[in-house]
């Protein structure tokens, strides 16, 4: 389907379609009713169901966006473990303690089930105004250049829906959407399932340890992953053949060996059990016009990592200040074609880490088989080696530093994706830090505070200048070039103990502008009201028009129409 030609008239009271009531569509609908738009989300499912453990590890960037929109309960039940061991058979390759030097107050991560996570999210839906209809079944999408239109099943017969957008997050099975836009789904299956068991048990000091196990005598050519969750329940992932029988394992015993042969004789109750085949998928395209596709509907990766729904939250902020910014008429059709660019390479990058992954797990041929078993073996005696035993990079953000948005700062150039638990240094595509700050109405943090809308930090004031006036320069400069909201921030008046000032080593003159999802979007001189003016068009993906300027100070004039 060709995307339609875009409307004349960007403003509407139509909601946005949000298909789908899993965490990525609740909190896609949590971020659209938080920037004030209406919102209609649609499930084909009778009731929330609470069951199974599902996407367990949840990232600290995606806890700071749940905190922001009123769920930092997430955070507060979740379970972090403090200790990972990694085993080869019999022997303890390493252990890795996990520290945490950052400043934010959050986590790096916690462990808490995807039902629980849910059960949290859906009041707050119903607080911000956001309807649900369940039982609704999603059969046909169109889409003309004003809105996008769906067809569902519903409890009495078809309905028909219509919203400016749609956000698909229907999940792996969402075909009905791809198929009405014409969007391929190419990747790869893997043969080897694998069967999932929460249990609850007291394992003692194992609550505060994630256990991986590269063919562990009870699992002989296969692994074994053991998690710690909430309340006393551990979540156990067996590698399996394809032929694997759940049923047949239930009904003799051998899953209850299963189990035993890992905790012993320690009383225990399963939860939950199933059994996966993992897929590597990332759709050819995540926007068709109105239509945007996020999470699993629009890419599968293994779960060895946590990248699934640590992915998807991320698709969910992007799409929505884009959307938001759209409606309100402060940008254009290429703010949205930067969601598919933005947000597709971030896929691709998943896919590729998770892909590493399981061919590292689920050797292809005979010459995978062979490096595999050559770094366990030597890695049982050869610290070297354990770089290189891949049991899952865990998730990280998605840095945007080569999107259309981003404006490149040549003093500080983006050095590759660091190594295993470290952030990047602070430049143009990359998560502005979450810092300590002083607001008006007291201590904060920095990230809530750049979700607002466009932010400048500004540096030390330039020896020429004062500081009223440096800061409305930057603020004119800016105003001119968008009718959006935009903030501006002195560091040294933000800053609560120095950390800020410390994490971004800002230059006098030098202007940090800050997108809603609080990537960093441009470093540049704040003393030239044409580079802050270029800058906020590039961060919005418009059209610059050079700023007036008043030839008695060189300052920012009067507002032209962007």
């Amino acid at each position: 389907m060709e995307p339609p030609a875009p409307s004349t008239t960007p403003h509407t009271t139509e909601p946005v379609l949000v298909l789908g009531a899993g965490p990525v569509g609740q909190t896609a609908a949590l971020l659209l009713a938080r920037r004030g738009l209406p919102v209609l989300v649609v499930d084909e499912h009778p009731r929330r169901e609470a069951v199974g453990s599902k996407a367990i590890c949840q990232q600290r960037d995606v806890l700071d966006v749940w905190d922001w929109l009123g769920a930092g309960r997430i955070a507060r039940e979740g379970l972090t473990w403090d200790t990972a061991r990694t085993f080869y058979r019999d022997h303890e390759l390493f252990s890795l303690s996990l520290s945490d030097p950052g400043a934010s107050p959050l986590p790096p991560f916690v462990n808490i089930s995807q039902s629980r996570t849910e059960e949290l999210l859906d009041p707050l839906l119903e607080q911000a105004g956001v309807r649900v209809l369940w039982n609704h079944s999603v059969t046909a999408l169109d889409q003309d250049a004003d809105g996008v239109e769906i067809t569902c099943r519903g409890p009495r017969g078809p309905v028909r829906l219509r919203g400016s957008h749609a956000l698909s997050c229907l999940g792996a099975h969402g075909g009905v959407v791809r198929k009405a836009l014409g969007i391929g789904f190419e990747g790869t299956s893997f043969d080897d399932r694998f069967l999932i068991c929460d249990i609850r048990a007291d394992l003692g000091h194992w609550q505060r340890e994630r256990r991986f196990y590269f063919d562990p005598e009870w699992n002989p050519g296969r692994q074994v992953l053991i998690h710690p969750c909430p309340d006393s329940v551990y979540r156990i992932d067996w590698q399996v053949p394809a032929d694997f029988d759940l049923q047949a394992e239930e009904d003799d015993g051998r899953l209850e060996e299963r189990i035993r042969r890992i905790i012993g004789q320690a009383p225990y109750e399963i939860v939950w059990r199933s059994v996966y085949s993992f897929h590597t998928r990332v759709a050819d395209r995540m926007r068709v016009g109105r239509v945007l596709l996020l999470g699993d509907n629009a890419h599968l990766v293994a779960p060895f990592g946590a990248r699934g729904l640590n992915s998807g939250v991320p698709d969910a902020e992007n799409a929505a200040w884009k959307i938001a910014y759209v409606r309100s008429g402060w940008a254009g059709e290429n703010l949205l074609e930067s969601y598919h660019t933005e947000r597709h390479a971030a896929a691709l990058e998943n896919a590729d880490v998770t892909s590493a992954t399981m061919r590292f797990l689920v050797p292809r041929d005979e010459e995978e088989q062979q490096v595999r078993r050559t770094v366990l073996e030597r890695a049982v005696t050869d610290p070297a080696y354990h770089h290189r035993v891949d049991s899952g990079r865990l998730a990280e953000p998605f840095w945007y530093t080569d999107s259309d948005l981003t404006t490149p700062c040549p003093e500080r150039p983006f050095g590759g994706r660091p190594p295993r638990g470290r952030t990047p240094e602070p430049c143009p595509g990359v998560l502005m830090p979450d810092v300590p700050v002083r607001t008006d109405r007291g201590p904060a943090r920095l990230r809530p505070l750049l979700r607002r809308g466009l932010t400048l930090l500004l540096g030390p004031t330039p020896e020429d200048t004062t500081g009223p006036r440096f800061t409305e320069t930057v603020r004119t400069a800016a105003e001119q070039a968008t009718s959006a909201p935009v903030a501006v921030h002195r560091i040294s008046d933000l800053d609560a103990d120095g950390t800020l000032a410390r994490a971004l080593e800002p230059r006098t003159g030098q202007v940090w502008l800050v997108r809603p999802d609080a990537h960093i979007a441009a470093v540049v001189e704040g003393t030239d009201p044409a580079v802050v003016h270029a800058a906020v068009h590039t961060a919005l993906g418009t059209v610059p028009v050079p700023p007036q300027t008043s030839p008695a100070d060189g300052t920012a004039g009067a507002r032209t129409t962007p």
